[in-house]
Formats: structure tokens, C-alpha cells, sequence
């Protein structure tokens, strides 16, 4: 069976109302979705089912061998700005994004790694698998990263990312958003969520944004237009803060 947009947007209205109704009746405010979200299609096939398997002995540091490098050089002084990376200027809106890491208390979390990725102005990542006819941008690889400064802050420049279709069923359209990930002292710490975009078309026909079921959790998501941030006659600005815990938290992928 062929699923459309209408059959997932009964099953988003259901899941809402069933979050609605249990919150009403005083069960506690959700700031993550569950694992098992059904119309998020691909969610519901790979979640873990089976509890996590423990690394014991030899060196902790050990499990760390066989993940992610951030290449052969330290952090540069244009890894945050995705405009200048290559030879010539990408095509697409500019945009200036910033905001602050920051824990459960408001304090800022100082130097720590942020990296994003993102599709091009046309929806389309600089990635293999990324096929759908859409072009691609040889002055725009869509990565970047940072360190958040004294204050907790970061500052991106980048080109505001398209939507673009996807497999979880019939006309399935993702809002404009960018992925961030956040690391802590070692890579397993790593946090990965995703900023959208103010007032975006597509935000209720999204599964994936929909299964923040909580209203304000999904709201704080969204990153705010700053036009302080904006920079005249280059670009637009965006705030966006990253708060850890708490329930303030931003929402990450994994879930807690």
C-alpha cells in the first residue's frame, strides 16, 4: 500500500491528540518523541529494540579508534563560513546563523565543537546517495564547524538550504532545516539536532518535526530572525540557542 500525505497527516493529528489528551489528564509533558513514532516510517524500522551493549576493558579510549576524524588540521578560520570555501560564490540566499550553547542553568558552555550540514539552496546535499534532480552546487559542500567561544556563542555564514522531497510516502516535502551536532569531551557524547526556518509551509505535513509532539519543544527548533544578526547588503540573520538539559532542552535525535 501506497502512503499519502493524507494517510500521515491522520496519523500525526491521532499521535497529537493521544499527547494532548494524556497531558490534559496530568501525564508529564514529553520534550522527546518516542523511538516508535509511526508516521516517521524509517524511525519505526532501525530504532534500537535491544538495550546498549557496554565497551569493558582495556583502554576507554579504545572505542573512540573507530569514529568520526575532523580531518588532518585544526579548526580554521573559514570552516564556519560556508560562502568562501571554494573558488567561487555559491548560489542561494546568505545567511548569518548564531546563538548560544548553553546548559540547563542558562550558563554558557564554552569551547566546544559545533559542527552543522546541510542541503544546497536547490534541496540537494553534496552526497552520494543524495540523487533526487536537483542541482548541485560546485561552490557549496554544505558542511561547516566552530568552537563556541567564551560567552557559549557560535556564528555560522551559509546559504539558506531548499526543502526537498523525500521517501517516508507520497509527496513527502522536508522544511527547510539544517543538522547540528555538539560534542562534549569525546565523540560519544556527540548531540545531533536540526534548526528550521520561521513560518515554514511545511512544518505540518513533517513527521519528523511532528514527532515533537510537545508544542513548545517543536517550538524551540525553530531559530528566531534577528535582524541585528542580518549584515548590510550581504545577509540575513538568524538566532538559534542550543540548551542542553533541562526542560529548556533542545531536542536531539536520539532521544534521552
Amino acid at each position: 500500500m501506497t502512503l499519502t500525505q493524507s494517510d500521515i497527516d491522520v496519523e500525526i493529528n491521532d499521535a497529537q491528540n493521544a499527547y494532548d489528551k494524556a497531558v490534559a489528564g496530568g501525564a508529564p509533558v514529553q520534550h522527546h518523541p518516542p523511538r516508535d513514532y509511526a508516521p516517521y516510517r524509517s524511525s519505526v524500522l532501525r530504532y534500537p529494540k535491544q538495550p546498549l551493549v557496554a565497551v569493558s576493558g582495556g583502554d576507554p579510549e579504545t572505542v573512540e579508534l573507530s569514529g568520526p576524524v575532523f580531518g588532518p588540521t585544526d579548526i580554521t578560520e573559514i570552516d564556519n563560513d560556508l560562502t568562501v570555501q571554494h573558488q567561487g560564490e555559491p548560489l542561494g540566499e546568505r545567511i548569518t546563523v548564531s546563538g548560544r550553547l548553553l546548559d540547563r542553568d542558562g550558563r554558557p558552555v564554552r569551547g566546544q565543537l559545533i559542527e552543522l550540514w546541510q542541503a544546497n539552496a536547490s534541496g540537494r546535499y553534496a552526497h552520494l546517495r543524495d540523487q533526487h534532480p536537483a542541482p548541485l552546487d560546485p561552490n557549496f559542500t554544505g558542511v561547516g564547524r566552530t568552537l563556541t567561544d567564551d560567552q557559549g556563542r557560535y556564528v555560522f555564514r551559509t546559504i539558506k538550504p531548499g526543502a526537498y522531497p523525500w521517501r517516508n510516502h507520497t509527496n513527502a516535502w522536508r522544511p527547510a532545516h539544517i543538522h547540528f551536532s555538539v560534542f562534549g569531551t569525546a565523540f560519544t557524547q556527540r548531540l545531533v539536532t536540526q534548526m528550521y526556518f520561521p513560518n515554514d509551509p511545511l512544518f505540518p505535513y513533517d513527521p519528523i518535526l511532528r514527532s515533537v509532539t510537545d508544542e513548545s519543544a517543536r517550538d524551540r527548533l525553530v531559530a528566531e530572525y534577528q535582524h541585528d544578526l542580518s549584515q548590510p547588503e550581504f545577509s540575513l540573520g538568524y538566532e538559534w540557542d542550543i540548551v542542553l538539559d533541562g526542560p529548556s532542552a533542545t531536542w536531539i535525535e536520539e532521544g534521552r
